[in-house]
């Protein structure tokens, strides 16, 4: 429909200088847009292609050895985005590298929650790297977990296979050490280590011939990988041959990895052979190879080492090393029994002498401790181990007659462990030999409820700690 005449003139007549404004705000709006989305753009680039560059930073400082400054850049990233992962990472590496390794496992717990795994972060190096760091801080289960992920990741990688298997071993759980050794070997025949873990494993459970095969096999494999020896030392300590497990450790000490623990196998063969000076020595030596004072190794190095010397009635270095032991663990095998046992010997002189002195002086001791506690006269004094026997005859105001005395067997016993009724049938049995009417068992440690019960109504007297410390005191010892 066309509009009238008028109607145009209006129009023509009208003013159209606010749409020019209109249109110029519109275009200010549109370039102020564009001007601040060039800006955001342009900060993403820059920033995308800044951290790299920083990460890349972090990298070459660690390759340089600046672990300090490392940390330093990778901590100023992390300041600005705390959840930058590949920052973490390399924080972890820096620690790492400078031996602050429980730093190190904190960043890579970090990154084990945040990662995107991809080429530049793979996960299966990281997880390895994880692992290894939980396995130096004794949390098994953890790299356990890891390790496990690993065969999963890389299932063709034997030594995932190995390390899973090493660590239930440890655990006690052979079978399931088992199959992951065979796995290991399945990927890897000529894995050494894990045909000697797995021939120990055969060995303790009475597969002689398979364990001996699988020990044999991997020596030969590999002469030079000395952690072998190890286990062909333990199997034939197994096999009570001594001498030749000694030999089997000294190869194994030229593997830093397994040094420690054969010096303690070999100090426990000579302790076995009752050559405690050898023994000691090896303890010692394992304790100041330790890398960590509290390792599982050390406290046993230490333990061992004092049982040395309780052999050799050194009992005050024992103390000394059971007191270094509790410090590290209160509940480490039993140090708190033996630190309460010999908790007054400091202050009781009589039993500190009557348990370290050795020699003639310990069966002059106990004849004297015989006549004076016990009215007992020695006619024979003799070392039995670390113990002394003596036959005597009753002390009694009619000694100027010709009389035949009934004769008395009498043992000292300085065990540390309550004694068990093996003694006392033992002991009854020597008397009947020796032709003694009565025995009288003395024990420095208490005896074991069985061993009281067997001497009810038997011609022997047990005498207990008390009334032993009473007597060296009457003796004046």
């Amino acid at each position: 429909m066309l509009l009238p005449l008028p109607a145009f003139d209006i129009l023509a007549q009208m003013d159209y200088s606010f749409i020019g404004g209109f249109m110029a705000s519109v275009q200010i709006i549109i370039i102020a847009v564009l001007t601040l989305g060039i800006g955001f753009l342009a900060y993403f680039i820059i920033k995308s292609v800044a951290a790299p560059k920083k990460i890349e930073g972090i990298q070459k400082l660690i390759k340089q050895g600046r672990y300090t400054q490392a940390a330093r850049l990778a901590k100023s990233i992390l300041a600005k985005d705390p959840r930058d992962f590949m920052a973490h990472f390399y924080l972890g590496r820096a620690y790492l590298a400078d031996n602050k390794s429980e730093l190190a496992l904190m960043e890579y717990k970090t990154v084990d929650q945040t990662a995107i795994f991809d080429t530049q972060l793979p996960e299966a190096q990281f997880r390895k790297e994880l692992a290894n760091l939980y396995m130096r801080f004794h949390q098994t289960d953890e790299a356990l977990k890891q390790f496990l992920l690993l065969t999963k990741l890389d299932p063709r990688d034997a030594e995932n296979y190995y390390s899973a298997g090493l660590i239930y071993d440890q655990q006690n759980h052979p079978e399931a050490a088992l199959g992951f050794y065979q796995k290991a070997i399945q990927f890897n025949k000529r894995h050494t280590k894990a045909h000697a873990a797995m021939g120990l494993i055969l060995f303790h459970s009475k597969q002689f011939a398979d364990a001996k095969k699988e020990i044999d096999l991997a020596i030969s494999l590999s002469p030079e990988t000395y952690s072998n020896y190890y286990y062909l030392g333990k199997i034939l300590k197994g096999n009570k041959d001594y001498g030749a497990a000694v030999k089997a450790f000294e190869k194994a000490f030229r593997d830093p990895e397994y040094r420690q623990r054969a010096l303690i196998e070999r100090g426990t063969c000579f302790m076995l052979g009752e050559s405690y000076d050898n023994a000691a020595g090896d303890f010692d030596r394992a304790i100041n190879s330790g890398k960590n004072a509290d390792a599982r190794e050390t406290l046993f190095a230490r333990y061992f080492l004092a049982a040395c010397y309780e052999k050799q009635r050194k009992i005050e270095k024992s103390i000394e090393q059971w007191k270094l032991i509790y410090a590290k663990d209160h509940a480490f095998k039993d140090v708190a029994a033996k630190l309460t046992e010999y908790q007054d010997l400091q202050a009781n002189d009589s039993m500190k002498e009557y348990l370290t002195c050795g020699g003639d002086d310990f069966k002059k001791l106990c004849s004297k401790t015989a006549l004076v506690g016990f009215n007992m006269s020695s006619q024979q004094a003799d070392l039995i181990q670390d113990n002394c026997q003596l036959i005597a005859t009753e002390k009694s105001s009619d000694d100027w007659r010709n009389v035949r005395k009934q004769l008395t067997l009498m043992w000292f016993f300085r065990s540390t462990d309550p004694l068990e009724d093996s003694v006392v049938r033992q002991m009854l049995d020597k008397a009947k030999d020796l032709n003694c009417t009565k025995s009288i068992l003395l024990s420095s440690s208490g005896f074991t409820h069985p061993a009281q019960s067997f001497a009810e109504n038997r011609p022997i007297e047990l005498v207990t700690k008390d009334r032993l410390e009473a007597a060296l005191s009457k003796a004046g010892a």
